[in-house]
């Protein structure tokens, strides 16, 4: 590690109530020589909260390769460097992820500060299963590349995780019905703020209630996973509907002898080996 560099903090604020934010945050924006903010403007609001008067640079999507190649010189030069998005965690869903690779390119020490992040915040107050999830965060808004991810959703059999604006919900839950199917969806908005709410119902029920209500606030969306049974009773259904001659070249081709092939496809089909064995003598 190269000696004598900053270090990058990255650092949680609030994603809606200032009682979040922990007293380490507001001791190392305090102490270090400056804090790299998604939106000064923004993020002003919370220094001054704290009456943290360290100075403040922009840093986002938008100047994220020239700012942060400033940032890089400031950090090996000794300096430590603070890093704020808008809300909640650095590095999720936003350009931090970007500084903190160049950082380990340079050597650099990088280090997090726990705190406040809308998808944990969601996930744990879904009711849904929380050991196995994916986070896609916004949906790509290219329609080629969109379609694709619905797909590959289609079969994740992990709680999802998304996150998505007022004026695209009622669009994104058409189609996340229309490409997965109807499931359990929690619909989580205003998080850790007065107005927060959680609605917990199937993407049916979310369309039918957002035809009758205007969507307002940022939401993250945590939907259920596909299940186990599903794609077991899909699969099933392709067996059935290929000759067993037909299946047992499909293990044949993979190297397994003959012997263990029939007894795979009677497991498949759910059937004995001798109901196997007496159906290819037939055909």
């Amino acid at each position: 590690m190269a000696t004598n560099t900053g270090t990058l903090y990255l650092c949680a604020t609030p994603i809606g109530n200032l009682e979040d934010m922990t007293f380490r945050a507001v001791r190392i924006l305090q102490e270090v020589d400056v804090i790299a903010a998604e939106d000064t403007r923004n993020s002003i609001k919370i220094l001054k909260h704290f009456d943290i008067h360290t100075p403040m640079t922009s840093y986002h999507e938008y100047n994220k390769i020239e700012k942060g190649r400033s940032l890089i010189g400031r950090l090996l030069s000794g300096q430590s460097v603070a890093l704020i998005t808008d809300a909640g965690t650095p590095g999720i869903s936003d350009p931090g992820e970007e500084l903190v690779h160049m950082c380990l390119d340079a050597n650099i020490p990088v280090t997090s500060l726990p705190g406040a992040c809308a998808l944990i915040n969601a996930l744990i107050i879904s009711g849904l299963p929380t050991r196995r999830f994916c986070f896609e965060a916004f949906l790509p808004t290219d329609k080629k590349e969109r379609r694709q991810i619905l797909q590959y959703l289609r079969e994740e059999t992990r709680t999802i995780v998304l996150y998505e604006a007022p004026h695209r919900l009622k669009k994104t839950l058409q189609e996340l019905c229309e490409a997965l199917g109807d499931r359990k969806v929690a619909l989580c908005r205003e998080l850790t703020k007065k107005h927060e709410t959680m609605l917990s119902m199937t993407l049916t029920e979310a369309l039918a209630y957002y035809e009758q209500q205007e969507p307002r606030g940022e939401y993250v969306l945590v939907l259920e996973g596909r299940s186990r049974s599903s794609i077991e009773k899909e699969q099933q259904k392709v067996y059935e509907e290929m000759s067993i001659e037909a299946h047992m070249r499909l293990y044949e081709a993979q190297g397994v002898n003959r012997k263990e092939a029939m007894k795979q496809v009677a497991k498949d089909r759910g059937v004995s080996k001798r109901e196997i064995y007496q159906a290819l003598l037939m055909e």
